[in-house]
């Protein structure tokens, strides 16, 4: 468990690394342009991955990965409606809970991880959501407004992550990351349709915009090993850890302050995955 654990954390950390530069990025250019071009740079590593592989492809896994892939697009799009009726810290707290989602899913399935193990998962779990409060200056409206979607995107994207989960069961990591990348891809493509928005972005931005996808990548990467090594009840909780990585990475590149409810959930969610690991 000790190898999948590490593997999970990993991915939470990469994952943290992608949304940060995500977020940096969306500050400055279209949504969906560095929505697109970070998905389709990681598109092309796959393809070439899969290329150099032999082209063989896993039904299976790469169904389940389809799915997972749906989910992550919608769970993003709702994600940023969210941000677009109300703030990050009505919206991201509730997000941060969509590892319940896979934790419900597997203990229901019959998954017994070991009392440490799921206390520190709770744990862990609790730090990442206290991690991700910031000083709240929305008004009711604003809160009632953000719920629903926010709401979404956190069952959207705990579908996500069971069924990547599941995709990595078999040991076919890259028959699921390819059903993901295009399951994403091909819902971002008719949005992309509908919506016509303007997708050039300056050259200059193009490197760091790929680079983010090749992170989201990695990180898909590093989970869906990680589920084929360990039990999903604790390996989802622990890949869904990047809130704490992107907070530190603002705090110390940005000069964001960091406030009691995020200091607490850092060291939370780190004395949480220290027992989910022991265990």
């Amino acid at each position: 468990m000790a190898g999948a654990a590490i593997l999970a954390l990993a991915s939470s950390v990469v994952w943290g690394f992608a949304d940060f530069g995500g977020g940096v990025a969306t500050r400055r250019l279209p949504l969906l342009a560095v929505t697109f071009l970070s998905q389709a740079a990681g598109f092309v590593v796959l393809v070439v991955a899969v290329a150099a592989s032999g082209g063989g492809l896993q039904a299976h896994a790469f169904s389940l990965g389809l799915v997972a892939g749906v989910g992550g697009a919608v769970g993003l799009a709702c994600f940023y409606r969210a941000l677009s009726l109300g703030t990050m810290s009505v919206v991201s707290p509730i997000v941060a809970c969509s590892a319940v989602v896979p934790l419900v899913v597997a203990l229901a399935g019959g998954e017994h991880p070991a009392a440490i193990a799921l206390a520190g998962s709770v744990v862990a779990l609790a730090g990442a959501v206290l991690a991700s409060v910031e000083e709240s200056t929305a008004g009711e409206g604003d809160r009632r407004r953000a719920l629903v979607p926010a709401v979404g995107a956190m069952l959207a994207l705990g579908l996500f992550v069971t069924f990547l989960g599941r995709a990595g069961h078999g040991g076919e990591t890259l028959s699921a990351l390819f059903g993901a990348r295009v399951g994403s891809l091909s819902l971002l493509t008719v949005a992309a349709l509908v919506v016509r928005p303007r997708l050039a972005m300056p050259v200059r931005w193009l490197g760091f915009v790929s680079l983010v996808g090749l992170l989201d990548v990695a990180a898909n990467a590093l989970f869906t090993l990680a589920s084929g090594r360990g039990l999903l009840a604790v390996v989802s909780v622990l890949g869904s850890l990047y809130p704490v990585t992107t907070v530190l990475l603002a705090h110390a590149l940005l000069g964001e302050r960091l406030t009691r409810p995020q200091r607490v959930g850092v060291v939370a969610a780190i004395a949480g995955a220290s027992l989910a690991s022991i265990g």
